[in-house]
């Protein structure tokens, strides 16, 4: 692989960001990569295992000159940093994101941002339960899908960051923002919404069964536990700025499970068996499309050959 921005600056150090950092460095994909913190301790963690080439002190300082600049904070904080860094943004860059949800990004960013630069919003879909500097890995985003927004951006900008996710080992497609909402509420919100929701459950019980609910966890709780730990400002910030799809999807899920305890209730083995007859073979279609893993992620696409 070549360069594909000379200069890029990553605002936000946590596993995405850092998780950038080394799939570019794999692929020689920057000439140099500029990171800084809001956490004045997460940027001297990453001045001391080297992440990037230079650590800046602000968001402001960190675009300056960058002809890519990555915003990799929480969804809601990503309107104030646009507007920190819209003074000293050059003419033709590039600013994306990586943020889970993207109509209420778009409504944040675009309005600080000036006509001489591009805007293309991006979402990798992979991650772990872990964060900060220390915890990225260069093979996070491999056969993983990265979807992009468009909208109106220059065909080239949007080409150009095609590549780079390209080259750091993602899938790339491109999606309306109101489309990747509802999806990424269907995969990923109100899974992690039901997760957090069952571990609380598990909790309350933990002090009537004295730790036997956590002692004796199956791997189905231990799926539970693992995708409850995701940080919880970010989780936070997504369902806040993602709250009409979730709320559907939430909703359809509800009527779902009362139609399940119904049938618990009066003795319904057909409708239960059934039931679980159509979602098994949902779950094979997964597997078959390549959507599942071990890994602690999510999002994984076909293997490339």
């Amino acid at each position: 692989m070549s360069v594909i921005y000379n200069r890029v600056a990553l605002i936000g150090l946590g596993l995405i960001a850092s998780s950038m950092v080394h799939a570019m460095r794999r692929a020689g994909l920057a000439g140099e990569i500029v990171g800084t913190s809001r956490s004045a301790e997460t940027r001297a963690i990453a001045r001391e295992i080297g992440l990037c080439d230079h650590i800046a002190e602000t968001a402001a300082e960190a675009a300056d000159g960058a002809d890519l600049v990555v915003l990799c904070v929480p969804v809601g904080a990503m309107g104030a940093v646009a507007a920190e860094i819209a003074p000293v943004l050059k003419a033709g860059a590039t600013v994306s994101d990586v943020g889970s949800v993207k109509q209420a990004v778009i409504d944040a960013v675009a309005p600080h941002l000036p006509d001489t630069v591009h805007f293309v919003p991006a979402h990798p879909l992979a991650g772990t339960e872990q964060s900060g500097p220390r915890s990225g890995f260069a093979e996070l985003f491999d056969n993983r899908w990265c979807l992009i927004v468009p909208g109106d951006a220059d065909a080239d900008a949007v080409a150009r960051l095609r590549g780079l996710w390209e080259g750091m080992g993602s899938f790339v497609e491109t999606m309306e923002a109101d489309h990747h909402d509802l999806v990424l509420a269907v995969t990923s919100h109100t899974p992690h919404l039901i997760a957090y929701t069952m571990v609380g459950v598990a909790d309350d019980l933990r002090r009537v069964t004295d730790s036997e609910v956590v002692k004796y966890s199956a791997a189905g709780f231990r799926d539970f536990t693992r995708i409850a730990a995701s940080d919880p400002t970010m989780w936070r910030d997504v369902f806040l700025n993602n709250k009409e799809a979730t709320l559907e999807i939430l909703g359809r899920f509800t009527e779902e499970l009362f139609a399940l305890q119904r049938a618990i209730r009066q003795g319904d083995g057909d409708m239960l068996h059934d039931y679980f007859t159509h979602t098994r073979a949902i779950r094979r279609g997964i597997i078959e499309a390549g959507q599942d893993t071990d890994a602690p992620n999510f999002g994984r696409a076909p293997k490339k050959t």
